[in-house]
């Protein structure tokens, strides 16, 4: 019996001897995922929060910058990251797109993209150090963008059946990118001409591309609803993703009124459709903006209420908490465009609290993600893993002999009494 234990130990100890070695990097770059560019949307979500303060002084513009800065770095990092993940550990990278869950997180590389642009009409404009002809290079390179990472995603993602008992707001994340565009363009027409020809364009296709955005994700809606009607408010990691339904309704009201004010001086100028296009345009967009901006209250406090009874307070789950900042920027720079359309004293209060909130939410967040992703509770890949995808021949669960089970609804096999930590799922 001893002389069988001690040949059990001596086996154990000749297989970590032979055993290839992963480095703590390597288990980064195979553990990083798409869910990283919601910290970048998150940062950018906090100045262009912040530039929509009625009272703007030049030190809170270098905070913005600073906030400009950091975006543009962790965008950097995560693509980076990624690329390297791609070109080293093609079988993981084609997973993580494939995953009928993280994959909806690849278009925020769109969305995070975005940021970016509106950050550099904010501060690189009139600072000189950008012309406005990179701003409109800028806004179709961005079309270009969406256009090739939605699409191909929206084929994969649909390409299979999907539980509605466990959908998510987040999911609509693959149409945001096409969303998103409205507001880049009126982002951009604050640096073109009204006389430019290239402005007409810009107004168009920011419709064209919010209505085809808005409506879908208004779908995506609906199926929420139905979906809490049939499951109770979302729980868990989900409970997060019940904030990301104030995007649609927030974004496309902020698009609209903006939009129908630049319509106002740009569509007169060709006389198109009748001379007073531009006035009916915004009248009835502030109408309409009104109208969705009550929406988007709504959503925000529907998932308000049950949010800390229903969330689960771990912090390999902390990915998720940044769905708190990002979609929540376009009910709140709304509000401050209706305190200055109505002119209520009493919205600009409002947007000021809700800014400072974002301030310290990304704060807490940020730290909060530090502590994750230093004790190795997120972006990390376990050893084994990583050799799976470097050594194809390499099996952990023969090495140790521990006995497999085939999952019938999934087709795969998996160790006996295995253990996993819990992802975050949107």
């Amino acid at each position: 019996m001893q002389n069988s234990f001690q040949s059990e130990i001596d086996s154990d100890a000749a297989r970590s001897a032979t055993r290839p070695t992963v480095s703590a990097i390597a288990r980064r770059i195979h553990g990083w995922s798409w869910q990283a560019f919601p910290i970048g949307m998150g940062t950018g979500a906090v100045y262009v929060t912040l530039a929509g303060l009625k009272d703007h002084s030049n030190a809170l513009t270098t905070v913005e910058t600073g906030f400009y800065f950091i975006n543009m770095a962790l965008f950097v990092l995560n693509s980076v990251t990624l690329l390297l993940q791609a070109i080293l550990y093609p079988r993981q990278a084609w997973r993580l797109i494939q995953d009928p869950v993280k994959g909806v997180f690849v278009p925020l590389i769109v969305l995070s993209f975005a940021t970016i642009i509106i950050g550099t009409i904010n501060y690189a404009i009139p600072s000189g150090h950008v012309s406005p002809e990179f701003i409109y290079a800028l806004f179709w390179v961005y079309i270009v963008f969406a256009l090739i990472t939605c699409f191909p995603m929206i084929v994969i993602w649909f390409n299979k059946p999907h539980d509605l008992t466990h959908f998510t707001p987040a999911y609509a994340f693959l149409i945001f990118p096409m969303m998103l565009v409205g507001v880049v363009s009126f982002n951009v027409l604050r640096v073109i001409e009204a006389s430019d020809p290239r402005a007409l364009g810009v107004l168009l296709v920011g419709y064209f591309f919010q209505g085809l955005g808005f409506f879908m994700t208004f779908f995506y809606l609906c199926i929420y609803v139905i979906r809490v009607m049939m499951t109770g408010f979302l729980e868990g990691h989900q409970a997060n993703g019940a904030f990301v339904a104030c995007g649609p309704p927030g974004f496309t009201a902020l698009a609209l009124i903006n939009l129908a004010d630049h319509a106002r001086e740009i569509l007169p100028v060709y006389g198109y459709v009748s001379e007073n296009v531009g006035e009916i345009w915004y009248a009835g967009s502030v109408l309409a903006g009104l109208l969705l901006y009550g929406l988007a209250v709504f959503f925000f406090v529907f998932g308000l209420f049950p949010y800390w009874f229903k969330l689960h307070k771990h912090l390999n789950e902390i990915l998720g908490c940044w769905a708190l900042t990002f979609p929540n920027v376009g009910w709140i720079a709304t509000t401050r465009l209706m305190g200055d359309i109505f002119n209520i004293e009493g919205l600009y209060i409002v947007h000021m609290a809700m800014a400072i909130l974002m301030v310290f939410t990304w704060l807490s967040l940020f730290i909060l993600t530090i502590i994750a992703f230093w004790r190795g509770l997120i972006f990390k890949s376990k050893e084994e893993d990583v050799l799976k995808d470097t050594l194809p021949s390499y099996d952990e669960h023969q090495e140790r002999g521990t006995p497999l089970v085939v999952d019938e609804e999934k087709g795969i096999s998996t160790p006996m009494m295995s253990e996993s930590k819990p992802e975050y799922l949107p």
